[in-house]
């Protein structure tokens, strides 16, 4: 646990300094107004993380949330057109809904056909694009179509901040009780760090990497919906590759490949890490394409760290065993 805490404190302390920097040569960059977009721009990627992150706690991981996301948001989009009097309610529970059914099928893919999750959704990544091609034929649909309702709910503020914003903040703070206060939450962390114990424990292995797949899909599904309403607009190719970003945020944010080790704080700043450098490169007109080495270069370091760590503990472990003889 002190770990993990380190890690956040170095996390928080780099995403200071990277702040500062910036600030220190555009000073407006630090603008109280100008960080509130930054939260509400990076508010989606915490969303899909903080989904991510259970998956990877039980040993897992989906590679097609963003597709999920793009699915959600394009019928999203379309019952908007054809329902335009539908309630915006109506369309979050559906979107809600859609994302765990196709979280589900990943679940389930992984669960009872064992078929390793890295396979399941790098298929299920290409077969949801190829349903929202199917769904829409290739078009796009843009603001113009859409309701005002649909579009400014996201916008709507609420003590400065957009709801978008509000909406991350509640998903973290209601993924941070989970993880902490439910047998739920212990379930995730015990099949992760030990499977085999787990079991032994009463613990449903694939029951409960299926449960982790459904939160992440639900998760993508709502994310859906914002992206799609925060930017009115919707195509097949929406947030393409945006799945790296969301496991880049959790490696960073020190969730372990391994399962069994991260924090919902962890998994917040490192999304908050990623929106950074994604608002901070553009200002400091910085190419794009530092952007990505930067994400690289950040998920190397933070798997190495991880490697180094776990390392470190089984030596600990064999000289505690050694003294013992």
């Amino acid at each position: 646990m002190s770990l993990l805490k380190s890690r956040e404190a170095l996390l928080s302390g780099a995403i200071l300094v990277l702040v500062a920097l910036v600030a220190s040569r555009f000073p407006e960059f630090i603008a109280p107004g100008n960080l509130l977009n930054l939260w509400t721009d990076t508010s989606p990627l915490v969303i899909l993380a903080l989904g991510q992150m259970v998956v990877i706690l039980t040993r897992c991981i989906d590679l097609s949330v963003a597709a999920n996301l793009a699915l959600t948001g394009m019928v999203c989009a379309m019952l908007n057109v054809a329902y335009p009097d539908l309630p915006i309610g109506v369309i979050v529970l559906v979107a809600v809904g859609l994302g765990a059914v196709l979280g589900a099928i990943n679940g389930v893919l992984v669960w009872k056909l064992s078929i390793p999750p890295i396979v399941v959704t790098l298929g299920t990544m290409t077969i949801f694009r190829g349903i929202i091609f199917l769904l829409s034929d290739g078009k796009w649909i843009n603001a113009y179509q859409m309701s005002a309702a649909f579009t400014g709910l996201p916008r709507a503020q609420i003590l400065g901040l957009p709801l978008l914003g509000w909406i991350g903040i509640a998903v973290a703070l209601v993924m941070g009780l989970v993880m902490t206060r439910t047998p739920l939450g212990r379930a995730f962390f015990a099949v992760g760090g030990n499977p085999h114990a787990a079991v032994y424990t009463g613990l449903n292995v694939g029951r409960t990497q299926f449960t982790a797949f459904v939160l992440s899909g639900a998760l993508a599904g709502l994310a859906g919906y914002l992206w799609i309403s925060r930017y009115a607009v919707a195509y097949v190719d929406i947030a393409g590759g945006f799945e790296l970003d969301v496991v880049a945020a959790c490696v960073i944010g020190g969730i372990s490949i391994a399962g069994g080790a991260g924090t919902v704080t962890g998994a917040v700043l490192g999304a908050l890490f990623l929106g950074v450098i994604k608002n901070a490169l553009p200002v400091a007109s910085i190419s794009p394409f530092w952007q990505l080495a930067i994400s690289g270069a950040a998920i190397l370091i933070a798997v190495t760290v991880n490697s180094r760590s776990s390392r470190s503990k089984g030596r600990i472990i064999l000289k505690s065993a050694e003294a013992a003889k």
